[in-house]
């Protein structure tokens, strides 16, 4: 495997390349809703930089960035943001790792649980969520009024 995870900054070049990739993959399965409600859609998932709590990346061993995601204060809670696994890479133990390293830094913050939002589209994601121990909530705001075909969870800590 290999694998190494880093802390780096919002605004670090891999970082903001990976988020790039995960828009493209993003639009592409949800097409008909990006159309219908972009204005809505985009501004949900907008993250303000000075809410991020902690930018985490995987690499491989020859230094690739194969890996995203991202820890955000979201009113008493925090919140698991823009994770994305490199599409020939999933299944391989990466977003396990991105998680680990999320809710190591939100334990060690003092939060009490962690949330996050997903799409309908993603079923790989829900599937690891599940298996990580993240159950179920009712939606939340903003995805409540501009996505509410999706789904949000929380995990415990």
């Amino acid at each position: 495997m290999g694998y190494r995870v880093f802390d780096v900054a919002w605004d670090d070049a891999d970082a903001v390349a990976l988020r790039a990739e995960m828009d493209a993959e993003l639009a592409r399965r949800y097409t008909h809703l990006v159309l219908q409600r972009s204005v809505e859609i985009r501004a949900s998932l907008t993250v303000d930089a000075t809410d991020v709590i902690a930018t985490v990346l995987v690499r491989d061993p020859d230094g690739v960035p194969v890996g995203h995601a991202a820890l955000r204060r979201h009113h008493d809670d925090v919140e698991v943001k823009r994770v994305i696994v490199a599409g020939e890479r999933r299944g391989q133990g990466i977003g396990r790792l991105l998680m680990d390293r999320l809710e190591t830094v939100a334990r060690d913050g003092g939060a009490r649980r962690v949330v996050l939002h997903t799409g309908n589209r993603q079923p790989e994601a829900v599937a690891m969520y599940q298996r990580l121990g993240y159950t179920p909530i009712p939606l939340y705001e903003p995805y409540a009024t501009a996505m509410p075909e999706s789904f949000c969870f929380e995990k415990v800590l």
